[in-house]
C-alpha cells in the first residue's frame, strides 16, 4: 500500500468510517485472521508500575459504572458490526477474543458471559476460536471458572507477577500468591487453559526470589508462562519513587541474569519460547491472539483506550471511560484519532516482530516487502559468526531462498541491537 497523505493522529471521522485506500486494501486481507480485544478499565488497586488505562473507582460517570459498562461496550460492538458492513468489508468471523484490562473478573462472570454472547452474535467465531480472560488470583473461583468456560472462554491469564510477597508488595500488587494455585485449580477443574503472567526485575528482588517464582509458576503446571522484564515507566508511582531514591532503578544486568535462568528453568521442564517473552508447553498451547499482533493481522480493539488496526488503518478510542461512553450515547464513534501506517514503517514493524518469534524473519519475504530496507547476506552472515542468530536457519534453503534471521539465546537479550542491524 502506498504511503497515505493522512497524517498521524488525524481525527477520527464520527461515523468511524474508513479511509479510500483503507477500503480498496479490505478485500486483499479476507484470508487473514481477525481477532477482538475486549478492554475492562476497571481494577482494585492502582499498581505502582503500571501505566495501563485503569481506574479503581467503581463509577466512572454515566454509562462508566462496573455496573453499565458491559451495556456501553456492547454497543461499541454494534458500531463496530455496521461500520464494517457499510464498508463492504468482507465477512471474517473471529479467530481469537481476549478480554483484558485492568482486571475483566472484576466484572461478573455473567457480564463477561453476555459480552461474549453478544461477540458471538455480531461477529461470529470460527470454530476452535481462542477466547481468553485475563484475571487477578483473588478474583477466580470454581463456579466463576465454570460460568466462563460454559459461555465459551477457553483460556485464562491469571496475573501471578511473583510468589514473594515482598516483591508484590513493591509492586502493590494486593492479591494472595497463596491464591494461586487455587485460581489454577478453578481454571482447570473448568476445562480452561491456563496461563501465568510473571514480571522480573522488580528493585529489590534477588536472583533467588526470581528462581522462587519461576519453580512455584512451573510446579502449579499451566500451558503457559509469560515473563516481563520489569519497564519503569514515566507518569507511575514506581518511576516516583525511583527519582526519589527510594527505590533502586532496573538494572540490564540483573534483567539479563533472570531471563536467562527463565529460559533454563522453562526450556527443561518442557516449556519452549515461541517469542521472546513467552513459552508454551506445545504450539496448541501458543496465545494465538499475541500471535495474531506479531504477525500482522487485524483486530477491533474495543473500550476506552483501545487501539485497533485493520488494513494498515490504526485508530483509537477515547482514553477516559466517561468521554468513551459519552460519544456511544450520542451516536458516535468512540475513536478519538487514528493515522494510515506507510510502506516503510509496515515493513520496520514486520522485521521487528517478526524477529522476536521463534520461526524468525524470511528475509526473502521481508525483502520483497515495499518500503523494506533489504537485509544483504553480507548482514546475515555476520549476525550468525557473532552468534546473534542461528547460523543453520540463516543459510539459504529452498522454502527460504534467502535465508531466515532466528535468534539465539544471546540474541533474544540483544533483540533490539539486532533489529537496528538489519533494519541498516
Amino acid at each position: 500500500m502506498a504511503p497515505s497523505a493522512l497524517p498521524l493522529g488525524d481525527p477520527a471521522p464520527a461515523d468511524g468510517s474508513f479511509p479510500p485506500e483503507v477500503l480498496q486494501a479490505l478485500p486483499a486481507r479476507a484470508g487473514k485472521p481477525l481477532g477482538l480485544y475486549v478492554h475492562i478499565p476497571f481494577c482494585s488497586v492502582r499498581c505502582g508500575y503500571c501505566d495501563f488505562n485503569t481506574y479503581t473507582a467503581e463509577d466512572l460517570g454515566p454509562g462508566a459504572s462496573r455496573q453499565s459498562y458491559p451495556d456501553t461496550l456492547i454497543s461499541e460492538l454494534e458500531f463496530a458490526r455496521r461500520v464494517l458492513d457499510e464498508a463492504g468489508a468482507p465477512a471474517r468471523a473471529l479467530s481469537t477474543v481476549f478480554f483484558g484490562g485492568g482486571t475483566p473478573t472484576l466484572l461478573p462472570a455473567e457480564d463477561l458471559a453476555r459480552i461474549l454472547a453478544a461477540v458471538r452474535e455480531l461477529f461470529g467465531c470460527v470454530p476452535g476460536a481462542e477466547i481468553t480472560t485475563e484475571a487477578n488470583p483473588d478474583t477466580v473461583t470454581p463456579e466463576s471458572a465454570r460460568v466462563l468456560a460454559e459461555a465459551g472462554f477457553t483460556r485464562i491469564s491469571l496475573g501471578m507477577q511473583s510468589a514473594v510477597p515482598d516483591v508484590l508488595a513493591v509492586l502493590d500488587r494486593t492479591h494472595d500468591p497463596r491464591n494461586v494455585p487455587a485460581a489454577v485449580e478453578a481454571a482447570r477443574s473448568a476445562g480452561l487453559q491456563v496461563s501465568l503472567d510473571l514480571i522480573y526485575g522488580t528493585p529489590g528482588e534477588s536472583l533467588a526470589d526470581w528462581r522462587e517464582s519461576l519453580e512455584a509458576a512451573i510446579g502449579m503446571g499451566p500451558d503457559h508462562i509469560s515473563a516481563y522484564s520489569l519497564i519503569v515507566e514515566e507518569g507511575t508511582a514506581m518511576a516516583a519513587a525511583v527519582r526519589r531514591g527510594e527505590l533502586p532503578d532496573v538494572d540490564g544486568d540483573d534483567h539479563a541474569d533472570k531471563y536467562l535462568l527463565a529460559d533454563e528453568l522453562l526450556s527443561a521442564t518442557g516449556y519452549g519460547w515461541y517469542e521472546v517473552s513467552n513459552w508454551s508447553t506445545s504450539q496448541a498451547t501458543r496465545s494465538q491472539h499475541n500471535l495474531n499482533y506479531w504477525l500482522d493481522s487485524d483486530w477491533w480493539g474495543a473500550g476506552p483506550g483501545a487501539h485497533s488496526h485493520l488494513a494498515g488503518l490504526r485508530w483509537w478510542n477515547a482514553k477516559h471511560p466517561a468521554a468513551y461512553a459519552q460519544r456511544l450515547h450520542q451516536g458516535i464513534s468512540p475513536g478519538q484519532g487514528r493515522e494510515v501506517v506507510d510502506a516503510e514503517a509496515q515493513a520496520l514493524e514486520h522485521l521487528m516482530l517478526r524477529l522476536r518469534i521463534a520461526e524468525g524473519l524470511d528475509i526473502a519475504e521481508h525483502n520483497a516487502l515495499p518500503g523494506s530496507a533489504p537485509v544483504s547476506p553480507e548482514a546475515l552472515a555476520q549476525l550468525a559468526a557473532e552468534g546473534l542468530i542461528e547460523p543453520e536457519k540463516a543459510r539459504r534453503t529452498s522454502s527460504h531462498p534467502q535465508g531466515r534471521a532466528v535468534l539465539t539465546l544471546r540474541g533474544r537479550l540483544l533483540a533490539d541491537a539486532v533489529t537496528h542491524r538489519l533494519a541498516g
